[in-house]
């Protein structure tokens, strides 16, 4: 079974600079994807310079993120193979940021989000390439009515489902691939935010938006 991941939260702006550091969260995704890897490998994986790799490694190994990975069959004199220190990963509550902590996690964010979509963008013209996984591009759009608390419980069920199909590089089945999940929640705008909208579906007499429950999947 995989280790189970420790739930930290990270509110030191030091160690959020680290990680929304380009090149370290880029590096820090990286062996998020190929379970360990040594600083070369990453280097040409990501196209970058080893000494400035092995640098980003040491820093976000100093903060935490990252660790040397137990030494095993692949490993080869002193090389230093690395990954990511098994943890469930929260940021503070964006009412309990402080100013300067919202700039660095908004920004992060925003990369993020727009790497996704670039990665999309780029499977989806791949596609063809893919054979059945070609497939596998799961998508689901939906809404419910829930209060604040449980729309934390939905999520924590979220993270308890993710980790159940978690294995280890040595229960991984013949056939299985990296797969990349993502969960995106906001709160809908009350009806009187719509403006315009609200008072176009009352007109029509479509059904109101906020009066259903909705859920899209492809």
């Amino acid at each position: 079974m995989p280790e189970e991941p420790r739930l930290r939260e990270v509110a030191d702006l030091a160690a959020l600079k680290t990680l929304s550091h380009p090149r370290r969260y880029q590096i820090f995704q990286q062996l998020s994807l190929l379970g360990s890897a040594t600083s070369a490998m990453l280097a040409r994986e990501l196209d970058l310079n080893t000494g400035a790799t092995s640098y980003h490694l040491r820093e976000l190994a100093r903060y935490g993120f990252i660790e040397e990975a137990p030494k095993d069959a692949r490993t080869h004199g002193r090389e230093r193979w690395w990954r990511v220190v098994p943890a469930d990963l929260r940021f503070p509550e964006r009412s309990k940021q402080s100013a300067e902590v919202r700039t660095v996690i908004d920004e992060m964010n925003r990369r993020a989000y727009m790497a996704d979509i670039e990665l999309f963008e780029q499977l989806q013209r791949q596609s063809d390439d893919l054979a059945e996984w070609a497939d596998a591009f799961l998508y689901s759009r939906g809404s419910m009515r829930l209060t604040f608390e449980e729309l934390r419980s939905f999520f924590e069920d979220y993270i308890t489902l993710l980790n159940r199909y978690k294995r280890t590089d040595a229960e991984v089945p013949a056939g299985a691939r990296t797969v990349l999940t993502r969960f995106f929640a906001l709160p809908a705008p009350e009806p009187e935010q719509a403006g315009t909208r609200t008072t176009e579906t009352a007109v029509s007499g479509a059904e109101s938006e906020p009066a259903r429950e909705r859920n899209e999947s492809l």
